[in-house]
Order: structure tokens, then C-alpha cells, then sequence
């Protein structure tokens, strides 16, 4: 009997050890202290990301859009950027107790602060992230209420984790400058300062009725090209900067330094109108006609690159010849009957106002 006791006790004291050894690990990847995966991202309703240098960033979902420190329309990408590797990042493993130390300073001087909460305002998660783990195979996250760091991963992803909680404002502010479809556009007008001969007016009165006014002095007879008034009535959706500048030194002074190109409004159906004023950008090192220069373009400018004054001149960004030329028209140019020879001719409904080659390109 003593002999079964005995054995019994042993099986107890055997089968406890192998769950402390065991399970024990299962424990510390509990959803407390290593649940940094988010499934249900639908679920998220605002994120908040603070750094210890003071930047704070607040995203919010209102009607289907996210919306930037509660007044900016937020760039798409990055935002699905966080709410993808919430949803797929895992715990690897708990933090060596090596490197543990040098971890827990990382996170206090270097950690970013990430909240997410749900559609009533409930937490769903926090925790902190810095770094780069050994071998660019992961960040180190934090639970907050815990004192294990673990490595996180996105698996099959060979990176870091911490550049995708930026909290640089610039990162996540939507860029776009014109955003009207042409269902909804109303009018377009374009004034060149040095050209006043070349400005125009489109009138969208109906799907089928553009009315284009132009300088009496360039009218010749010729009646409106519709289809170039048609196509040029699609260029202002999603019309985007290449970024914001606001806060470079001496931007007023440069600015102002520089011949304004032209001013561009557009308003649409609902009334809401938006406004762009137009500079030649210096010539600098990163312009392509420093050492080739651009047919028709002063030498002294810019071939690539303009600056755009925008949202009642509270913004100044930086804008691309490659997306704003099929804006930058002239007035006569809608007044021009198509060359319809076979060697200019583009393909029917390619979308171009303009045919290929020649002055009318």
C-alpha cells in the first residue's frame, strides 16, 4: 500500500513538472502579456501613436473614411499599412534574458506608445514597439500592465515592425490637391500670370453641354472641339501632390521669390470650390534639366517640379509636371479642330485631349 502511495505520489510530482516545463511556455504567450495579433481589424475605430520625442498621431474611422488628428483626411496606405500588420503580426518569442535590459531602455526612451480602440471607444489593445530585432527578423512589443518584451514578427516577412507605427504627421496627411469626378464637375478656370491670353473657363452645364470661354481675341470661327472639352472635364479626380513642405526655412521667402505659373479653381455641383496658385520651383540638384535642358522651359526653373499654394493658403506642397500637364492647357487649344491624319491619330477613347505630335500634342 505504502509502495502505491508512493508511486502515485511520484506520477504527481512527475506529471506536475512536465506542465510546469511543458505548459508553462503556452502561459507566457498568453493573450495578456504576447496577444499583439489583431484578427477583427473591421473592429478598429481609432489608433492613437505617441513617441517619446512628443508626436502624437490620432486616426479615426468616420462614414468609411479615417480622418487625421480630427480634421485631415488621412492618406489611405499607410492606415492599411497598420491595420494589416495588426492583423497579422505574431509573438516569436519572449525577449532573452540577455538582451533583456538593453530591451526595457530601448522601450523607455525610444518606445512608440500604439492604442487601438473599438467603434464605442473601448481599448482593444496597447502596447509599445521599438526596434529592430536581431537579423531585421522582427520589433520588440511590450503589453502595457506587462514586464515581458517579446519579439514580433509578420511571418514570412523579413523586416522590422516599428517604421510601420510611424508617428511623422507628413507620413499619414492625404496629399490630394483636385478630387472631383466628372459627374460632379461644374466649372474649371486656369489663369497663366505671364500668358492672360491663354486662360479659360469650362462650363459642365450637362453631360452633353460643355461650354469653354475664351479671349475674344483667339476666337477664329472654328467651333468648340467637344471631345477635347469632354476628356479635359475627367482630369480632377484624384489629382495629388507629391507632399507637404510646410515648415521649410524661408518658404514664404521663396515663394515669393519665384514668377507665379498660373492659378487654377475648380468647383463642383455641391458648390465646394478649391483653389491652387501655381509657382516655378528653382532649379536645384534634383531637377533633370540641370544638365539637359527642357525644350520651353526657362533654365532657371524647375522642368519637373512646381510649387502649389492650396487650402485657402494654408498649404504648400509640391507638385509634378507628369500629373499636372494634362491640366496646364491652353485656351485655344480647346478651339482647335483635331488632326485626324492617320500618323497623329491615338487610339479611339485612349483618353488623351490632345492627338500625338506636332503642336497639339
Amino acid at each position: 500500500m505504502k509502495k502505491t502511495l508512493f508511486y502515485f505520489v511520484a506520477l504527481a510530482l512527475l506529471a506536475a513538472g512536465v506542465w510546469y516545463f511543458v505548459f508553462r511556455e503556452k502561459d507566457a504567450f498568453s493573450k495578456n502579456e504576447a496577444g499583439f495579433q489583431l484578427t477583427d481589424t473591421a473592429s478598429v475605430y481609432k489608433i492613437f501613436l505617441a513617441d517619446k520625442k512628443g508626436k502624437q498621431i490620432l486616426l479615426e474611422r468616420k462614414d468609411g473614411h479615417w480622418i487625421l488628428d480630427g480634421k485631415y483626411p488621412a492618406l489611405k496606405q499607410p492606415v492599411d499599412i497598420i491595420l494589416t500588420t495588426l492583423n497579422k503580426q505574431v509573438a516569436q518569442y519572449p525577449v532573452p534574458q540577455n538582451a533583456y535590459d538593453n530591451v526595457i531602455k530601448m522601450m523607455a526612451g525610444e518606445g512608440i506608445k500604439v492604442e487601438v480602440y473599438d467603434k464605442s471607444g473601448d481599448k482593444i489593445r496597447v502596447f509599445y514597439v521599438v526596434g529592430e530585432a536581431n537579423n531585421n527578423t522582427g520589433s520588440y512589443m511590450l503589453m502595457e500592465g506587462s514586464d515581458m518584451p517579446y519579439v514580433v514578427q509578420i511571418p514570412g516577412f523579413q523586416g522590422y515592425l516599428e517604421s510601420r507605427y510611424s508617428t511623422a504627421f507628413e507620413d499619414y496627411r492625404d496629399r490630394t490637391v483636385f478630387n472631383v469626378p466628372e459627374n460632379e464637375l461644374k466649372s474649371v478656370t486656369v489663369s497663366y500670370t505671364e500668358e492672360p491670353l491663354n486662360n479659360f473657363t469650362l462650363h459642365r452645364l450637362a453631360a452633353d453641354n460643355i461650354q469653354v470661354d475664351i479671349d475674344k481675341a483667339l476666337m477664329t470661327g472654328t467651333p468648340l472641339n467637344k471631345r477635347r472639352a469632354g476628356v479635359y472635364s475627367r482630369f480632377f479626380e484624384n489629382i495629388n501632390s507629391e507632399g507637404y513642405i510646410n515648415g521649410t526655412i524661408k518658404l514664404d521667402s521663396i515663394i515669393k521669390s519665384v514668377p507665379k505659373y498660373c492659378g487654377i479653381d475648380v468647383t463642383s455641383v455641391k458648390g465646394i470650390s478649391k483653389h491652387a496658385d501655381v509657382y516655378w520651383m528653382p532649379l536645384n540638384r534634383r531637377s533633370k534639366n540641370m544638365l539637359t535642358p527642357f525644350p520651353g522651359i526657362d533654365n532657371k526653373f524647375d522642368a519637373d517640379r512646381f510649387y502649389a499654394v492650396i487650402n485657402n493658403a494654408k498649404d504648400t506642397v509640391i507638385i509634378q509636371r507628369e500629373t499636372f500637364d494634362k491640366i496646364f492647357r491652353k485656351a485655344y487649344e480647346f478651339y482647335e479642330a483635331d488632326d485626324t491624319s492617320a500618323a497623329r491619330q491615338v487610339q479611339k477613347d485612349a483618353g488623351n485631349v490632345y492627338k500625338v505630335g506636332g503642336s497639339g500634342k
